[in-house]
């Protein structure tokens, strides 16, 4: 991984991991220490053939509504078990045969630690910044407009304006979208030309921890989450085809004492972020937009830069961090 240090915006980029199962993965990371670095990932990965075609033959299992998870308190040790013959995504179903069945809804999964001072920090700004950063990850991951591609607005103004390679960079980002600065690193949008979710559902889990920064005044809030996104073609014919995209996001933002440092009172700075996607051509020119590629358009080739050499990858496996995975583009064992 390359790394500089500026207090502009970042020009250390990499590529790296990817999940996808019978759809794309792409994954891209950055990371800004304090007022300085960010690193960039981006992966890709497919499965070719619809299991569906196998598991037709099959009696179905009758389904019976899963019972939700417990909100997760910490990082598990394992990933979600594996069916062999998991059943598949339909309109009215949109998460069978996937572990996200059980998880929570949209902004439910998003659950806030007991607030309490730290490193100088009152509760109360603690409980600022938990409450902000969740607002944060609903308007930049759930928000049905984001998700449609709209403008973010309401999410980049959580975000202190001063900061250049924050939300400075994303601003960028939106206007001009590039491999340097790409809305995806921080948002979940979809080309509306393309794809859209359904019915504007998604399934979240993750945790949300915090801890005092390197000096009095600074506060570090860590969000680990994964999104689930059922997605279908927005031109479709007499089968709407439903696949998922699955979306994990590692942050870091911090909340600064204005008393004790510069920048604007109130706002999160970004400290680190790294993003990871499973279903999403990363072989496309970056656009600012998921790109989910549908099963039925492979016509059961092999994807394009997919590495055959690199371990495929679970995306709904939490027991272990984004630095853990392969820093290739790979497939992954489902979605």
């Amino acid at each position: 991984m390359s790394r500089n240090e500026t207090t502009d915006e970042p020009a250390g980029w990499r590529t790296g991991p990817a999940w996808q199962e019978m759809n794309r993965t792409s994954r891209r990371r950055r990371r800004a220490k304090a007022v300085t670095a960010v690193v960039l990932v981006a992966g890709l990965a497919v499965v070719a053939v619809r299991p569906e075609l196998v598991t037709d033959h099959f009696p179905k299992r009758e389904t019976h509504a899963a019972a939700p998870l417990p909100a997760e308190t910490a990082r598990p040790s394992t990933a979600p078990p594996e069916e062999l013959f998991p059943d598949q995504p339909t309109l009215k179903e949109p998460f069978r045969g996937s572990p996200a069945l059980r998880w929570a809804d949209g902004a439910a999964g998003i659950q806030l630690p007991e607030a309490k001072a730290v490193g100088g920090m009152s509760e109360k700004q603690v409980a600022h910044a938990l409450a902000a950063t969740k607002e944060l990850l609903v308007a930049s991951n759930i928000d049905p407009a984001t998700l449609r591609g709209e403008y973010p607005k309401a999410a980049l103004e959580l975000l202190d304006p001063l900061q250049k390679d924050g939300r400075g960079l994303m601003e960028k980002a939106l206007r001009t979208p590039s491999e340097e600065a790409n809305p995806v690193l921080l948002f979940s949008r979809f080309d509306p030309s393309e794809a859209r979710v359904v019915r504007d559902l998604v399934k979240t889990r993750g945790r949300i921890t915090y801890e005092k920064g390197r000096s009095g005044g600074e506060l570090l809030v860590h969000a680990d989450f994964t999104f689930v996104y059922p997605v279908v073609k927005t031109k479709t014919g007499s089968h709407e085809e439903v696949d998922r995209t699955i979306v994990r996001r590692e942050l870091t933002f911090a909340l600064y004492d204005p008393q004790e440092y510069g920048g604007t009172p109130g706002k999160l700075y970004m400290i680190e972020w790294a993003q990871s996607t499973g279903n999403d051509d990363c072989t496309r020119a970056a656009d600012g937009y998921f790109h989910p590629v549908f099963a039925s358009d492979l016509m059961g080739g092999t994807p394009p830069g997919v590495d055959p050499s690199v371990e495929a990858v679970d995306p709904y496996d939490r027991s272990k961090g984004l630095d853990d995975l392969p820093q290739e583009c790979t497939e992954t064992t489902r979605t």
